[in-house]
Order: C-alpha cells, then structure tokens, then sequence
C-alpha cells in the first residue's frame, strides 16, 4: 500500500514564506520515506478569495524548482474532477477522499 502522509502548513500561524520553506522541505523528506502522495493543509484564508499560504503553496508547486518531487498536484476544489486519474497514481488516497473533496483548503500532490 502506497503511504500517504498529511502536512499542516497553517500550524503555528506562520507567515506564507515560512509555510513555503517547511513544504519543500516535508516533499523532499517524504519522497525519501517512500510516500506516494502528501496532502496539504494550507487553509483557504478568511477573506474569502485564498490566503496568503495557499496561494504561495499553488505559485511554488508550480515552479521548475520542484519537478524532480512533484508529479502532479490537485486542490480539494478540482478533486472530484480528478479523482479517478490520482486514486490511479495513488490507491490510498481512497481513505482520504471525504476530507479532500471540496475542501478549498487542501492540496493533494502526488510524488514522484
């Protein structure tokens, strides 16, 4: 069974950099573990359009820097669009999916 491994990037209420700095590090750490896919809480901000954490989180997913870890990415709002291709990439994902579907304040990423 592929291991799927939560991370809490509101947690101490750190600023959007500091957030950013500890998910880099957690996705190479757990592509060392052997996990498959990581689902991040980054929160979806209380003005109502994403917060400063989420939005950081998406822009530096996207970024070159993390291609070697990074294989594919999903927020909770598109989960249900995408599901079946990612329970294809990562079977466990199944035990999550009442707490990613809809859920604009996670991202699920699957690894490399």
């Amino acid at each position: 069974m592929s291991k799927v491994k939560e991370i809490n990037l509101e947690y101490g209420s750190p600023t959007a950099e500091a957030a950013v700095r500890t998910m880099v590090s957690q996705l190479g750490t757990c592509k060392g573990q052997g996990c498959k896919a990581v689902i991040l809480v980054h929160g979806y901000g209380s003005s109502g359009v994403g917060g400063g954490i989420k939005t950081a989180v998406k822009s530096k997913l996207r970024e070159s820097s993390l291609s070697g870890i990074v294989r594919s990415q999903c927020g909770g709002e598109s989960w249900y669009e995408r599901k079946k291709e990612l329970l294809a990439l990562c079977p466990a994902l199944t035990d999550y999916q009442r707490k990613i579907d809809g859920n604009y304040g996670v991202t699920v990423v699957i690894l490399k």
